[in-house]
């Protein structure tokens, strides 16, 4: 949902830097990628560009002239409208994946630095079977640079601008994981502190590469995992991007999708395609990628949320299109029917006051299921608790039990065939319990999300979904395309050695269906 909970809404004092932004953000090798570059006092910018995995390979690098710029005032919504410093043509044997650009200038003997990125996206004899999609709509959903995000008003979402710091790049650190660890800190200030010491985007916790993709990336490819990599928007721009992988992935905190998005991956396990979302919060909004450019791609990303009523397809034929929730029941289109799970069933885990203390795993109801060959785990086992793997945000399904294991009711859109192999509790903001507090005319978040689904906020529907769950899960399609989920954004935080478990069941969804 977001982090307004931390009641922290002022973005850090800018200070003498570099920043700068890549367009189009996805390319096929061999094509031109543009770098539009602000510089302070127009200073030269040393520029680097690397692949980065495992390896960082770099593939170009120069000093590049650029201008001192100033940033429009409505650069959030409208973009910056910086011209190109440099056009470059990408190598035609650059492999697909996510390129990093740095951007580094001198300024008194001190080195400032930032980033911006640009993906490669497969070609259509890729040699990998496997093909991770970014949830870049929701990094351009939380980009707070240049005024307001998506959190803070705004219903547009520029894509032709920098990234605020800290989506593209981190450094270590206590407090940077936006989920409690352990020992649990109810206070949650040394995440804050962490952002603020960092002059990060106090939105930085909750979107961006550092903290999923690119720690699973990293891990697949030192277990010997070939993966292609493209953006959200090519599930809208390229559909054929997906044909001739056997599996899709979602890796992360992935909560804004298209229509056209959805169409494209739900078609494809409609087909016997395999996607395995290692995502929590997966598809919660629905946006609509707007104003095509000269090169093709869109440059805005429109997403009313809750002030759905001012889209202008509410009350209209085009009413499907609502960037609303899409388990919103005027859209008619819960995201379960693609993932089998949704953040209105589930909530939060190990956040402020929200499942504080909870376990951080989820306790195992099925053991004997394929996802959990070779990991030893027996029922009423806890999965990846010491790495806190259930956190963050987390995704579920109405269900009940039979015989002490549970079952899907399928009334809140989940296919027949979901199987629950783990769970773990969690629970939505609500008046009491947001660190920010909404205004006594402003619904809750449980409250919002009750009059989404069911048309009204009384009590009693609140009630409905006031006790979530993170539900790991798996269904499979009358094709036989197999969807696995893990119910959470914070999967990824079990690997690189931090849980034998949850790696070698991500190796087994990999080498199942990949």
């Amino acid at each position: 949902m977001g982090p307004e909970r931390w009641g922290w809404q002022t973005a850090p004092v800018p200070y003498e830097t570099v920043t700068g932004y890549c367009w189009p953000q996805s390319i096929a090798a061999g094509d031109d990628v543009a770098l539009h570059l602000s510089s302070a006092g127009a200073r030269d910018v040393s520029v680097s560009i690397a692949r980065v995995g495992l390896d960082h390979e770099v593939v170009w690098s120069d000093i590049v002239p650029a201008g001192d710029l100033p940033t429009p005032t409505d650069a959030s919504a409208r973009g910056c409208g910086w011209p190109a410093a440099v056009s470059l043509t990408t190598g035609a044997d650059w492999r697909s994946g996510y390129y990093e650009v740095e951007l580094t200038i001198d300024v008194g003997g001190k080195r400032r630095t930032d980033h911006a990125f640009f993906v490669v996206r497969p070609p259509a004899d890729s040699p990998n079977s496997i093909l991770l999609q970014l949830a870049t709509n929701t990094w351009h959903a939380y980009n707070d640079f240049g005024g307001q995000n998506l959190y803070t008003g705004g219903t547009t979402a520029s894509l032709q601008r920098p990234m605020a710091r800290g989506y593209l790049h981190k450094p270590p650190g206590a407090g940077r994981r936006v989920t409690t660890t352990n020992p649990p800190d109810p206070d949650m200030n040394t995440h804050v502190g962490y952002l603020r010491q960092n002059r990060l985007s106090p939105y930085a916790g909750s979107a961006g590469w550092p903290d999923w993709e690119l720690p699973f990336l990293q891990w697949a490819e030192r277990e010997g995992y070939g993966i292609d990599v493209c953006t959200n928007a090519d599930l809208e721009d390229h559909p054929s991007v997906l044909d001739g992988h056997r599996l899709v992935l979602s890796v992360g905190h992935d909560e804004y999708w298209s229509g056209p998005m959805r169409d494209t991956v739900e078609s494809y396990i409609a087909r016997g395609g395999n996607v395995a979302f290692f995502s929590g919060n997966t598809s919660f909004w629905q946006v609509r990628l707007e104003q095509p450019t000269p090169e093709g791609p869109a440059a805005s990303m429109i997403g009313f949320k809750g002030q759905f009523k001012r889209d202008p397809v509410f009350d209209t034929d085009r009413i499907a299109e609502l960037t609303s929730i899409w388990s919103d029941h005027l859209i008619g289109r819960p995201e379960n029917h693609m993932t089998g799970v949704s953040f209105s069933r589930g909530g939060y885990h190990r956040i402020g006051k929200r499942v504080t203390n909870g376990a951080g795993g989820y306790t195992i109801h099925r053991p004997d299921h394929w996802l959990f060959d070779g990991t030893g785990i027996g029922y009423g086992d806890v999965l990846g608790a010491d790495a806190t793997i259930v956190g963050y945000e987390c995704d579920g399904c109405d269900f009940t039990t039979r015989d002490g294991l549970p079952y899907p009711t399928g009334s809140d859109g989940t296919p027949d065939s979901f199987v629950i192999l783990g769970t773990a509790p969690a629970a939505h903001f609500t008046r009491t319990t947001a660190a920010r507090p909404p205004a006594p005319n402003e619904p809750a978040e449980d409250e919002f999300i009750a009059a989404r689904l069911f048309g009204t906020r009384d009590a009693a529907a609140v009630e409905r979904i006031s006790h979530g769950h993170a539900v790991l899960g798996t269904y499979t399609s009358a094709a036989g395309g197999t969807v696995v989920t893990s119910g959470c954004t914070d999967w990824a935080h079990g690997l690189a050695g931090r849980d034998a478990q949850v790696e070698r069941i991500t190796a087994n969804v990999l080498d199942r269906l990949g």
